[in-house]
Formats: C-alpha cells, structure tokens, sequence
C-alpha cells in the first residue's frame, strides 16, 4: 500500500477544494484531521486506499490556518461543519512545524508515522 500526502496549498482558497473532495468522496473517507503546530494548523481528510493498487491519499491544507486554540477562524468553523455532515469527528493533534524540516518530504514522512502509531492510518502490507 502507498500513503501519501497530496498538499492543495496552505489553507485559503484551496480549503474548500479540501472540503469539496471530502463531500465528494464520502464513501471513501476515514478520518477529517487537524494538526495543529504552534500558531498555524494544517487540515486533512483521509480517504481508504483504491481497489486496485492500494493507494492511500491524504489530502492536506498545510499549515495555513490559524490554530483554533489560539484564534478563532472561519475556515476552521467550516472544516468542523464539513466533518458534522459527514458524521466523523474532527481528530486533532499537536505536532511539530513543517519548518523544522529540511524538506516537505521529511515532515510528511514523519506525520504518516505519528498517523500510523495512534492507528489512523494502518500499517503498511
């Protein structure tokens, strides 16, 4: 199986893109994630991997939005309405900056472990 995160941007506009795939895909969707990092929170949805090839995405918003435990957002208000309507909870996190990586890849890697170790993504197989 191949997880991997597929960023639509830093969560303004492309927020309601996340939303939309999230509507869209209903059938498909796991889990709605929050992983907040100091002052900037990053919103994903986690769909089941394909049929056929075992692709796993992770569709994520990096680090644009304001930490709701800090500030208010609009934008975080509609991703928690978008996970009420699907009738899964808003998981939330702290983890550490993407700043603090040298590279995107590094911080991915190391957000799909700390998914997997609290068991929101499954091993690979």
């Amino acid at each position: 199986m191949i997880q991997r995160f597929i960023e639509l941007g830093e969560g303004y506009s492309d927020l309601y893109e996340l939303i939309n795939i999230a509507e869209r895909s209903n059938e498909r969707l796991v889990h709605f994630i929050a992983l907040h990092a100091g002052e900037a929170t990053s919103c994903a949805v986690i769909l089941q991997p394909t049929a056929t090839g075992g692709f796993q995405p992770i569709y994520i918003c990096r680090e644009g939005i304001p930490n709701p435990r800090k500030k208010e957002s609009e934008r975080f208000r509609l991703f928690q309405e978008a996970a009420a309507l699907s009738g899964r909870p808003v998981i939330q996190m702290e983890v550490k900056s993407s700043a603090l990586f040298a590279d995107k890849t590094l911080y991915y890697q190391y957000l799909i472990g700390i998914l997997r170790l609290n068991n929101y993504l499954p091993p690979l197989s």
